[in-house]
């Protein structure tokens, strides 16, 4: 007698017959269950039949995922796998070009199935779609081909490694070509991508193949899939290059890629920022690298710092003695704590040879403004002088976080600076900006030697703020910057202060704590509603690919999780449409970041940014689980608190705790209205003592003398 968890209730269809209601059992083989069924409507042969999801993905059921059927789902009855397979190979053969057409075209849709794609590529199918490729020239054959290679492909079965130069000439050919059609093109650059992530010797053809031209050009039109495709081919071109075959790939994408507009959609935002990301990172070694002492090319460059500072005399008619002590003076001059031995100052990595690098460009860049520097605050009182060199080194570093040089890109992020896209040395040209900042805002603090890290603080603060903005060009960074000066800064962080603060008298915090509860069920109501809203998720595979996407929503009466896969163009999918569901009564728990099941999974493979957006529920069984990746940190706090309140649990994100504070603040604001600028007492008033007896009538009888 098979025990009740191990039955499963659920329809299973076939077309041209009543639907069959079952009790599945789990722990019977499957293969006697398709028979059972087929025993049902009739029909023989049972070992030519499947089972799949009735729902648009169409997956084969197997005994490895056959635990994923959960109470209600719809099956339906259909050809087995193997007999599939054999029967569109066949169809794809056909000398009819009609029935050759539409069996490419079914099996662009079946290839998604890891089952069918394991027989159809044991009958060596892919290596039938990879001659059709080299031999046809009709595009719509074409376009059902490629997206059926690459369904194939995409389950990483067999390997790129043996693909034909035909085979890749011709893939090149479809993105060369101007002509080609869309589809094509938009699959082809698929291809392409995943060639070049697969293999160096596949990467060094495509790049030989694919002109870097028409690659930019695909990145220029208006077609949304054939830019985001192009630049993902373009990620995978950097990000597998050489640091020398990476710099000119970057210089020519930078002189020619149009600047980024404010209507950048979210994946293409992803790539500029992976870009970014690649492009800053070849700054790396130079950063983490110390200075060597014993390097003459390394000296050279400080010595010449030091000369292109201070007009001296010719050193060669010096004594060795006499050499050394005016280097020395100078040396601490320009600011450097060791001024016998300035090469002391760069040993510290981050920022390692970058610190000299920013100095040396900004020295030759711009000889002018940095004499001016130097001797400006050679002149000053010791303590009231702008140290360059310490300076210098510091503000690399901040730099250096600032733009998270030495991180690896985030899988989901797309915070990128569009001033970026208009400077081939960024870091450098920031560096010249800011240092020249530095000196003024020293002045405007009138700071001394003590005061260097707090001017350093208001210098960080100054450069956030200015990049928040997304300047698109440095002249627009310098001038907003600059404009930023000391007394803004105070005056911002004023404001933030009285944004942030309230009145801290008790009859105050009193009133807060009494408005909490309501205010509270408030945010409550705000999470179930955008839950039943719902949010569009990413699925991240193991190339890191982002471009599946599926939904999830509440349902109204917040009893059932519905969700289910969906296209990239859907806006709110109707709740019908969503074939799969859990009730909230079996969700058992939430786990965030990397007590996650997907994230355990991939250990060692996540960054903490994508730690910080991953949850999951888990539901019926402990080994059961819906995983998530949310699309940004305010629907990660959104998701887990809508979670918590269904499960009866306080909301514990940050985004609750923000709105609550500014709930309150409003709340307390208005009911305070009526007392500005009128004291609020710690305490209560003394309420008096009753009098001794209430006996206050005025007696009219005595007359008035």
């Amino acid at each position: 007698m098979p025990q009740q968890k191990d039955i499963v209730k659920i329809a299973i269809q076939m077309p041209g017959a009543y639907p069959q209601l079952i009790q599945l059992d789990q722990k019977k083989p499957l293969s006697a269950v398709i028979k059972e069924v087929c025993d049902g409507w009739n029909l023989p042969g049972p070992e030519n039949h499947a089972l799949q999801y009735a729902d648009v993905v169409q997956t084969y059921i197997t005994e490895s995922n056959r635990l994923d059927i959960k109470n209600g789902c719809i099956l339906r009855l259909t050809k087995a796998p193997g007999r599939c397979a054999e029967d569109l190979f066949k169809g794809i053969q056909n000398l009819d070009s009609g029935v050759r057409c539409d069996s490419l075209k079914e099996l662009a849709g079946v290839s998604t199935d890891v089952t069918f794609a394991q027989e159809f590529i044991s009958r060596d199918g892919h290596l039938l779609l990879v001659k059709i490729v080299e031999d046809s020239n009709d595009n719509v054959i074409m376009t059902h081909t490629l997206l059926s290679f690459m369904e194939l492909m995409d389950h990483g079965i067999v390997s790129w490694e043996n693909l034909s130069s035909v085979f890749i000439k011709k893939i090149a050919s479809f993105v060369n070509t101007k002509s080609t059609d869309a589809s094509i093109q938009q699959v082809s650059l698929d291809i392409l991508e995943s060639m070049v992530l697969s293999s160096q010797s596949l990467f060094l053809q495509v790049k030989q193949e694919v002109t870097m031209e028409r690659l930019i050009a695909h990145i220029q039109v208006t077609n949304q899939q054939i830019q985001t495709k192009a630049m993902a081919l373009l990620m995978a071109l950097l990000q597998t290059s050489g640091v020398y075959e990476r710099q000119v790939l970057l210089v020519y994408f930078l002189q020619n890629i149009l600047h980024c507009s404010s209507s950048v959609q979210d994946e293409m935002a992803h790539y500029l920022y992976v870009l970014q990301s690649v492009t800053l990172n070849h700054l790396e070694p130079r950063m983490k690298t110390p200075l060597d002492c014993y390097s003459q090319e390394q000296r050279d460059i400080l010595h010449g710092l030091r000369q292109a500072a201070f007009e001296t005399e010719s050193e060669n008619s010096l004594s060795n003695e006499r050499r050394r002590s005016l280097c020395a003076k100078e040396f601490k001059k320009l600011g450097f704590s060791n001024n016998s031995n300035p090469g002391q100052d760069l040993l510290r990595a981050p920022p390692g040879l970058l610190a000299l690098d920013t100095m040396s460009y900004f020295a030759m860049r711009y000889p002018d403004a940095y004499s001016r520097f130097v001797l400006e605050n050679s002149s000053r009182e010791d303590k009231h002088e702008c140290p360059f060199a310490r300076s210098s080194i510091e503000l690399t570093l901040i730099l250096c976080e600032i733009l998270r040089i030495g991180e690896p890109p985030s899988e989901t992020g797309s915070d990128y600076h569009p001033i970026f896209f208009s400077q081939d040395r960024l870091l450098e040209e920031l560096f010249c900006v800011c240092i020249q900042l530095l000196n003024k805002t020293w002045k405007e603090m009138r700071a001394t030697q003590e005061d260097f890290d707090k001017v350093m603080q208001v210098v960080r603060e100054q450069i956030t703020r200015t990049l928040s903005s997304k300047p698109t060009s440095l002249e627009f960074f310098k001038s907003k910057v600059n404009a930023l000066n000391y007394s803004e800064i105070l005056k911002l962080r004023q404001t933030e202060r009285l944004h942030q603060e309230e009145t801290l008298a008790p009859p105050v915090l009193e009133l807060k704590e009494r408005l909490k509860p309501e205010l509270l069920e408030l945010i409550r109501q705000q999470r179930l509603n955008r839950l039943c809203q719902g949010t569009m998720f990413r699925k991240i595979t193991q190339r890191r690919r982002q471009d599946k996407l599926w939904y999830c929503r509440l349902s109204p009466n917040h009893k059932m999780l519905h969700y289910g896969d969906v296209e990239e163009d859907t806006d709110n999918p109707p709740i019908e449409t969503l074939q799969m569901k859990i009730p909230v009564a079996d969700i058992k728990g939430l786990l965030t970041g990397k007590d996650c099941p997907h994230m355990k999974e991939n250990k060692g493979k996540q960054n903490k940014e994508v730690l910080d957006m991953a949850f999951s529920i888990t539901y019926d069984v402990e080994e059961s689980s819906l995983d998530f990746i949310a699309p940004s940190r305010t629907d990660f706090c959104l998701w887990t608190d809508g979670l918590n309140v269904l499960l009866g649990r306080e909301m514990s994100s940050e985004s609750m705790r923000s709105e609550l504070e500014i709930l309150l603040s409003m709340e307390i604001k208005l009911r305070l209205l009526d007392l500005e600028n009128v004291p609020i007492p710690d305490s209560a008033p003394v309420v008096p003592k009753p009098p001794s007896n209430f006996n206050f009538c005025y007696d009219f009888s005595h007359n008035e003398q």
